[in-house]
């Protein structure tokens, strides 16, 4: 029997329980569970890799992407690059484990958005500065797409979202939210950004799927925008992850 799981603290409603638990029963897949590990504290993580031989691989979410880091043995270049981990493989010989660190944000978010790309999406704003909006810069870099972030806290070389002006706007027709804003239950509010402004040249991406369409997309849909929310993402990046783990060698 092989085990995954997912570690964070604490948890709730999990998007990969559900995926996971549907993809086994759906596959008959009878060699392969999937659990949750809720840990109080990272530290926690090595007694559970110690204590748990069949655990060959787990997700990583909220608060312990950066943390968990420091306990692994090597990292892919996407998750060296963002400086966050989401996905781990654990490779046992006999007593010993390796531990190798994934970000499959960047897989899920990348070919997700890939079909919807037309030869006018050169340039994106990233709405939000944190752990999502590395994994969103670093996809659009390897897609050769120029972006900038913004942000109610820019740092040097960000905008903030009292500057996004007509020519902001104009020059800027691909546009990812990658802050919280949205979500369920607060499905009114949306980032600030001059929704009048957008037309049909503009594509917004929402890494919020739960409503399936916020607010964010609602408005942008409204003035002609097309308009796409992360749940492929999320789905692609949980395919990943399970061939990750389940790849030999």
């Amino acid at each position: 029997m092989k085990r995954f799981g997912l570690i964070g603290f604490p948890l709730g409603h999990s998007f990969s329980k559900k995926y996971y638990d549907a993809k086994i029963e759906r596959e008959q897949i009878t060699d392969i569970d999937y659990k949750l590990y809720p840990i109080p504290v990272i530290t926690d993580f090595v007694g559970l890799i110690e204590n748990d031989h069949e655990l060959m691989g787990v997700n990583v979410t909220i608060p312990y992407k950066i943390a968990v880091m420091d306990y692994l043995d090597g990292l892919s270049p996407e998750a060296e690059a963002v400086a966050a981990v989401n996905c781990i493989r654990i490779e046992r010989k006999g007593s010993k484990s390796m531990l190798i660190g994934y970000n499959t944000d960047v897989y899920g978010f990348r070919e997700s958005l890939k079909p919807l790309l037309k030869p006018h999406h050169d340039a994106a704003l990233i709405l939000g500065n944190g752990g999502a909006a590395k994994a969103v810069s670093f996809a659009l870099g390897q897609l050769g797409i120029a972006h900038t972030i913004v942000s109610r806290s820019p740092q040097k070389g960000q905008l903030n979202y009292s500057q996004l002006n007509a020519a902001v706007i104009g020059i800027h027709p691909l546009i990812i939210n990658t802050t919280p804003l949205g979500t369920y239950p607060d499905v009114t509010s949306h980032p600030g950004i001059p929704y009048g402004l957008l037309g049909d040249r503009h594509l917004l991406y929402d890494l919020v799927y739960n409503p399936p369409e916020t607010e964010f997309l609602k408005r942008g849909k409204a003035v002609g925008a097309d308009t796409k929310n992360g749940l492929e993402m999320l789905e692609l990046q949980a395919e990943r992850n399970w061939e990750i783990w389940n790849t030999t060698g």
